[in-house]
C-alpha cells in the first residue's frame, strides 16, 4: 500500500470512529427519542395553473413528520413520526385523507370565486396535530369562442 493510500485509509478510519450515530438523527432504522414538534408549511396555489385552467395546485411540506399510508393504533408508534393529511374545502362537513406524500394538494372543478382549504396533519389514528388554511380565488374561465 502506498503512503498516500495508507494516510487516506487512516483518515477515513479516524473520521468514521469519531462520528457517533445519534438517535436524534432522522432515519427509518433507529427510533428517535424526543422528536421535535411536527410542522406543516403550506404555500398559496401556483398562480399559472389557477389563472389559466382554474386548477388549484397547493404545495406543502412537512418537517419532523412523514406522510405515509399507515393507519390505526399500531402505526402510532412509528419513528420517525408519520401520519397523513386531512383536507377540507370551504367549511363543508366532509373531508378526505391524503396519504400520498406528493407535496401538493390538487383541486379541480371548483366553481369560480373565493375558496378556503384547510390542510391538517393527522396521526395514524386521525388525531390532528396542526393545520394551515389557505384562501384563494378561482377565476371564471370562459370557453373559447370560434
Amino acid at each position: 500500500m502506498t503512503t498516500i493510500a495508507r494516510a487516506l485509509a487512516a483518515a477515513a478510519l479516524l473520521l468514521a470512529a469519531g462520528t457517533p450515530i445519534h438517535a436524534e438523527t432522522a432515519t427509518q432504522f433507529l427510533p428517535i427519542k424526543n422528536e421535535p414538534a411536527p410542522k406543516l408549511v403550506v404555500d398559496q396555489p401556483l398562480a399559472g395553473p389557477l389563472a389559466s385552467r382554474a386548477v388549484a395546485i397547493i404545495p406543502y411540506r412537512t418537517e419532523n413528520f412523514r406522510i405515509l399510508p399507515i393507519f390505526g393504533a399500531s402505526a402510532s408508534g412509528v419513528s420517525p413520526r408519520a401520519g397523513h393529511l386531512h383536507v377540507s374545502i370551504d367549511d363543508l362537513p366532509w373531508r378526505w385523507a391524503d396519504a400520498g406524500g406528493t407535496g401538493a394538494i390538487v383541486l379541480t372543478a371548483l366553481p369560480p370565486g373565493e375558496h378556503k382549504v384547510l390542510i391538517e396533519m393527522a396521526t395514524p389514528e386521525h388525531e390532528v396535530l396542526g393545520g394551515k388554511v389557505v384562501t384563494f380565488t378561482v377565476p371564471a374561465i370562459g370557453s373559447a369562442h370560434h
